[in-house]
Protein backbone atom coordinates (compact mmCIF):
# COMPACT_ATOMS: atom_id res chain seq x y z
CA UNK A 1 0.00 0.00 0.00
CA UNK A 2 2.84 2.24 0.82
CA UNK A 3 4.65 1.65 -2.51
CA UNK A 4 1.36 2.09 -4.10
CA UNK A 5 0.69 6.20 -2.20
CA UNK A 6 4.37 6.59 -3.39
CA UNK A 7 4.24 5.80 -7.25
CA UNK A 8 0.53 7.55 -7.05
CA UNK A 9 2.59 10.73 -5.63
CA UNK A 10 5.25 10.43 -8.10
CA UNK A 11 3.14 10.21 -11.23
CA UNK A 12 1.29 12.93 -9.38
CA UNK A 13 4.36 15.39 -9.09
CA UNK A 14 5.82 14.20 -12.43
CA UNK A 15 2.02 15.37 -13.78
CA UNK A 16 1.80 18.76 -12.17
CA UNK A 17 5.84 19.59 -13.87
CA UNK A 18 4.48 18.89 -17.21
CA UNK A 19 1.56 20.94 -16.81
CA UNK A 20 3.90 24.04 -15.40
CA UNK A 21 5.79 23.71 -18.81
CA UNK A 22 3.67 26.03 -21.31
CA UNK A 23 4.91 28.30 -24.01
CA UNK A 24 6.77 31.09 -22.82
CA UNK A 25 5.70 34.70 -22.49
CA UNK A 26 5.89 36.34 -25.91
CA UNK A 27 8.60 39.63 -26.07
CA UNK A 28 6.21 42.67 -26.16
CA UNK A 29 7.93 45.44 -27.57
CA UNK A 30 7.77 47.70 -24.48
CA UNK A 31 9.68 44.99 -23.04
CA UNK A 32 12.15 44.78 -25.85
CA UNK A 33 12.76 48.55 -25.31
CA UNK A 34 13.18 48.22 -21.30
CA UNK A 35 15.26 45.27 -21.76
CA UNK A 36 18.15 48.09 -23.40
CA UNK A 37 18.04 50.29 -20.86
CA UNK A 38 18.89 46.94 -18.67
CA UNK A 39 22.57 45.37 -17.68
CA UNK A 40 23.18 42.61 -19.30
CA UNK A 41 22.76 38.76 -17.02
CA UNK A 42 25.57 36.61 -15.59
CA UNK A 43 24.19 32.73 -15.03
CA UNK A 44 24.60 31.86 -11.16
CA UNK A 45 24.93 28.00 -11.35
CA UNK A 46 24.10 26.09 -8.31
CA UNK A 47 23.56 22.10 -7.48
CA UNK A 48 21.83 20.48 -4.91
CA UNK A 49 21.89 17.36 -2.54
CA UNK A 50 25.30 16.06 -3.59
CA UNK A 51 28.00 15.16 -3.15
CA UNK A 52 27.51 11.73 -4.67
CA UNK A 53 29.17 8.76 -2.60
CA UNK A 54 28.95 6.55 -5.86
CA UNK A 55 32.30 4.76 -6.83
CA UNK A 56 31.16 4.17 -10.24
CA UNK A 57 30.34 6.96 -12.80
CA UNK A 58 30.62 9.78 -10.06
CA UNK A 59 28.27 12.74 -11.14
CA UNK A 60 29.97 15.29 -9.09
CA UNK A 61 33.04 14.46 -10.42
CA UNK A 62 31.66 14.72 -14.01
CA UNK A 63 30.11 18.14 -12.91
CA UNK A 64 33.11 19.40 -11.72
CA UNK A 65 35.11 18.11 -14.73
CA UNK A 66 32.54 20.19 -16.90
CA UNK A 67 32.77 23.35 -15.14
CA UNK A 68 36.30 23.04 -15.33
CA UNK A 69 36.38 21.81 -19.12
CA UNK A 70 33.43 23.19 -21.48
CA UNK A 71 33.27 24.66 -25.18
CA UNK A 72 31.06 27.28 -23.68
CA UNK A 73 33.48 28.62 -20.87
CA UNK A 74 36.10 26.70 -18.92
CA UNK A 75 36.79 27.24 -15.26
CA UNK A 76 32.93 27.88 -14.26
CA UNK A 77 32.42 28.55 -10.62
CA UNK A 78 29.56 27.40 -8.73
CA UNK A 79 27.56 26.94 -5.32
CA UNK A 80 27.15 23.59 -4.23
CA UNK A 81 24.17 23.29 -1.15
CA UNK A 82 25.60 19.77 0.57
CA UNK A 83 24.23 17.29 2.36
CA UNK A 84 27.02 16.72 4.94
CA UNK A 85 25.25 13.91 6.95
CA UNK A 86 24.02 11.48 4.13
CA UNK A 87 25.90 8.35 3.54
CA UNK A 88 24.80 8.73 -0.42
CA UNK A 89 26.08 12.60 -0.18
CA UNK A 90 28.61 14.19 1.96
CA UNK A 91 28.65 11.42 5.01
CA UNK A 92 31.34 9.45 3.05
CA UNK A 93 34.87 9.11 2.31
CA UNK A 94 34.27 10.13 -1.38
CA UNK A 95 31.79 12.64 -0.71
CA UNK A 96 34.27 14.37 1.90
CA UNK A 97 36.78 14.26 -1.05
CA UNK A 98 34.41 16.05 -3.10
CA UNK A 99 33.67 18.57 -1.04
CA UNK A 100 37.24 19.16 -0.85
CA UNK A 101 37.61 19.38 -4.44
CA UNK A 102 35.25 21.92 -4.60
CA UNK A 103 36.65 24.11 -2.39
CA UNK A 104 40.10 23.84 -3.72
CA UNK A 105 38.70 24.49 -7.00
CA UNK A 106 37.28 27.41 -6.25
CA UNK A 107 33.43 26.97 -5.92
CA UNK A 108 31.73 27.87 -3.09
CA UNK A 109 29.83 25.15 -0.52
CA UNK A 110 26.36 25.86 1.04
CA UNK A 111 24.25 24.14 3.84
CA UNK A 112 21.38 22.09 2.47
CA UNK A 113 21.14 19.20 5.28
CA UNK A 114 22.98 17.71 7.93
CA UNK A 115 20.68 14.22 8.30
CA UNK A 116 20.53 11.33 6.67
CA UNK A 117 17.65 11.64 4.57
CA UNK A 118 16.74 14.91 2.69
CA UNK A 119 14.22 16.19 5.49
CA UNK A 120 12.35 19.37 5.71
CA UNK A 121 13.32 21.38 8.10
CA UNK A 122 9.78 22.40 9.48
CA UNK A 123 9.89 18.48 10.51
CA UNK A 124 12.35 19.01 12.62
CA UNK A 125 11.91 19.64 16.34
CA UNK A 126 14.15 23.28 17.45
CA UNK A 127 16.12 20.47 19.06
CA UNK A 128 16.89 18.59 15.95
CA UNK A 129 16.83 21.66 13.85
CA UNK A 130 19.73 23.22 16.15
CA UNK A 131 21.51 20.11 16.02
CA UNK A 132 21.20 19.94 12.27
CA UNK A 133 22.49 23.37 12.18
CA UNK A 134 25.50 23.09 13.86
CA UNK A 135 26.80 19.61 12.33
CA UNK A 136 26.28 20.75 8.90
CA UNK A 137 28.47 24.15 9.61
CA UNK A 138 30.80 22.22 11.67
CA UNK A 139 31.33 19.66 8.50
CA UNK A 140 31.98 22.43 6.02
CA UNK A 141 34.04 24.50 7.83
CA UNK A 142 36.30 21.09 8.48
CA UNK A 143 36.95 21.42 5.22
CA UNK A 144 36.97 25.02 4.04
CA UNK A 145 38.16 26.70 7.40
CA UNK A 146 35.17 28.96 8.02
CA UNK A 147 31.28 27.75 8.72
CA UNK A 148 28.78 28.63 5.64
CA UNK A 149 27.12 31.49 5.19
CA UNK A 150 24.64 30.45 2.75
CA UNK A 151 21.86 27.76 2.84
CA UNK A 152 19.14 26.17 0.95
CA UNK A 153 16.02 24.85 2.61
CA UNK A 154 15.23 21.24 1.65
CA UNK A 155 12.12 21.44 -0.76
CA UNK A 156 12.80 25.41 -0.79
CA UNK A 157 10.54 25.26 2.19
CA UNK A 158 11.04 27.48 5.54
CA UNK A 159 8.93 29.07 7.83
CA UNK A 160 9.71 32.36 10.50
CA UNK A 161 10.50 29.77 13.18
CA UNK A 162 13.16 27.93 10.71
CA UNK A 163 14.22 31.29 8.89
CA UNK A 164 15.19 32.65 12.35
CA UNK A 165 17.12 29.72 13.41
CA UNK A 166 18.91 29.61 10.33
CA UNK A 167 19.70 33.77 10.25
CA UNK A 168 20.75 33.25 14.24
CA UNK A 169 23.86 30.95 13.11
CA UNK A 170 24.83 33.11 10.50
CA UNK A 171 22.77 31.77 7.10
CA UNK A 172 21.42 33.40 4.11
CA UNK A 173 19.06 31.28 2.15
CA UNK A 174 19.30 31.48 -1.34
CA UNK A 175 16.11 30.29 -3.59
CA UNK A 176 16.30 30.31 -7.51
CA UNK A 177 15.12 31.81 -10.55
CA UNK A 178 15.51 28.95 -12.73
CA UNK A 179 14.83 25.11 -12.56
CA UNK A 180 15.93 22.35 -14.66
CA UNK A 181 13.34 20.28 -12.83
CA UNK A 182 16.12 17.72 -12.79
CA UNK A 183 16.21 15.91 -9.89
CA UNK A 184 14.39 17.96 -6.51
CA UNK A 185 11.47 15.06 -6.45
CA UNK A 186 12.40 11.36 -5.45
CA UNK A 187 11.74 9.29 -9.11
CA UNK A 188 11.65 12.70 -11.34
CA UNK A 189 15.33 12.50 -12.63
CA UNK A 190 14.89 15.22 -15.73
CA UNK A 191 12.40 17.31 -17.27
CA UNK A 192 10.82 15.58 -20.11
CA UNK A 193 11.08 19.16 -21.98
CA UNK A 194 14.79 20.46 -20.47
CA UNK A 195 14.65 23.33 -23.00
CA UNK A 196 11.32 24.47 -22.99
CA UNK A 197 10.90 24.31 -18.92
CA UNK A 198 14.36 26.80 -19.07
CA UNK A 199 13.07 28.64 -21.69
CA UNK A 200 9.51 29.24 -20.14
CA UNK A 201 11.64 30.01 -16.40
CA UNK A 202 14.05 32.60 -18.01
CA UNK A 203 10.90 34.66 -19.79
CA UNK A 204 9.34 35.05 -16.70
CA UNK A 205 12.73 36.73 -14.98
CA UNK A 206 12.83 38.83 -18.33
CA UNK A 207 9.77 40.45 -17.16
CA UNK A 208 11.45 41.25 -14.22
CA UNK A 209 14.78 42.11 -15.24
CA UNK A 210 12.77 44.66 -17.80
CA UNK A 211 10.91 46.22 -15.02
CA UNK A 212 14.07 46.89 -13.22
CA UNK A 213 13.14 44.31 -10.10
CA UNK A 214 16.67 42.22 -10.50
CA UNK A 215 19.59 43.39 -8.10
CA UNK A 216 22.89 44.65 -10.06
CA UNK A 217 26.15 43.58 -8.90
CA UNK A 218 29.30 44.26 -10.40
CA UNK A 219 27.75 45.35 -13.75
CA UNK A 220 25.48 42.41 -14.36
CA UNK A 221 22.46 40.79 -12.69
CA UNK A 222 22.75 37.38 -11.43
CA UNK A 223 19.95 34.85 -12.99
CA UNK A 224 20.16 31.71 -10.28
CA UNK A 225 19.91 28.14 -11.56
CA UNK A 226 19.22 25.20 -10.10
CA UNK A 227 20.50 21.66 -10.84
CA UNK A 228 21.22 18.29 -8.63
CA UNK A 229 24.96 16.75 -9.29
CA UNK A 230 23.60 13.62 -7.54
CA UNK A 231 21.99 12.73 -10.81
CA UNK A 232 23.72 10.97 -13.48
CA UNK A 233 21.32 12.59 -15.93
CA UNK A 234 22.62 16.26 -15.04
CA UNK A 235 26.12 14.93 -15.32
CA UNK A 236 25.75 13.21 -18.78
CA UNK A 237 23.84 16.65 -20.02
CA UNK A 238 25.46 19.18 -18.03
CA UNK A 239 28.14 20.69 -21.33
CA UNK A 240 24.21 20.88 -23.03
CA UNK A 241 22.25 22.00 -20.14
CA UNK A 242 25.02 25.15 -20.60
CA UNK A 243 23.96 25.42 -24.36
CA UNK A 244 20.11 25.33 -23.68
CA UNK A 245 20.91 28.21 -21.30
CA UNK A 246 22.47 30.46 -23.73
CA UNK A 247 20.02 29.85 -26.15
CA UNK A 248 17.21 30.40 -23.69
CA UNK A 249 18.88 34.01 -23.34
CA UNK A 250 18.94 34.55 -26.83
CA UNK A 251 15.36 33.13 -27.77
CA UNK A 252 13.70 35.38 -24.87
CA UNK A 253 15.78 38.64 -26.07
CA UNK A 254 18.19 38.49 -22.52
CA UNK A 255 21.39 40.05 -23.42
CA UNK A 256 24.19 38.07 -21.57
CA UNK A 257 27.36 39.30 -19.94
CA UNK A 258 30.83 38.54 -22.17
CA UNK A 259 31.45 36.26 -19.73
CA UNK A 260 27.69 34.59 -19.14
CA UNK A 261 28.76 32.34 -16.31
CA UNK A 262 31.46 33.07 -12.74
CA UNK A 263 34.42 32.80 -13.01
CA UNK A 264 35.78 34.30 -10.11
CA UNK A 265 34.58 32.95 -6.25
CA UNK A 266 34.48 36.24 -4.64
CA UNK A 267 32.18 37.95 -7.39
CA UNK A 268 30.53 34.60 -7.13
CA UNK A 269 29.40 35.40 -3.63
CA UNK A 270 28.57 38.92 -4.21
CA UNK A 271 26.15 38.19 -6.29
CA UNK A 272 24.71 35.19 -4.45
CA UNK A 273 24.37 37.62 -1.59
CA UNK A 274 22.67 40.35 -3.14
CA UNK A 275 20.26 37.51 -4.55
CA UNK A 276 19.59 36.17 -0.68
CA UNK A 277 16.27 36.39 1.11
CA UNK A 278 16.44 38.98 3.25
CA UNK A 279 13.63 38.17 5.98
CA UNK A 280 10.52 35.25 6.46
CA UNK A 281 8.56 37.88 4.87
CA UNK A 282 9.84 39.41 2.15
CA UNK A 283 7.56 37.94 -0.60
CA UNK A 284 9.49 35.54 -2.94
CA UNK A 285 8.84 33.59 -6.48
CA UNK A 286 9.73 30.18 -7.34
CA UNK A 287 9.40 28.63 -10.80
CA UNK A 288 7.16 25.97 -11.48
CA UNK A 289 4.49 24.32 -9.35
CA UNK A 290 6.53 24.79 -5.71
CA UNK A 291 4.80 28.12 -4.99
CA UNK A 292 1.46 26.59 -4.69
CA UNK A 293 2.87 23.74 -3.78
CA UNK A 294 3.52 24.99 -0.39
CA UNK A 295 1.54 27.01 2.27
CA UNK A 296 3.75 30.70 1.10
CA UNK A 297 1.78 32.54 3.94
CA UNK A 298 3.09 30.57 6.06
CA UNK A 299 6.49 32.21 6.15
Amino acid sequence: MKSLLTSLLVLALATSLAACIGPPLPLSPSTEQALRTQPPIRFLLTFDDGPSASSFYNPTASVLDDLARNPIQPGIKALFFVQTGAPRAGNSDIGRALMRREHAEGHILGFHTAGHWHTNHRSLDPQELEQSLNDGSAAIAAITGAPPTLLRPPFWNYDKRTFAAYQRHGLHVLLTDLSANDGKVWGITASPQRRANLLKHLAEVREQIARGEMPVVDGVIPVVVTFHDLNRYTARHLQEYLQILMDCARETGVRTAEQPFYTDRSALLRAVLARTVPSSSTPVHLPGFWDWWWDRDSH
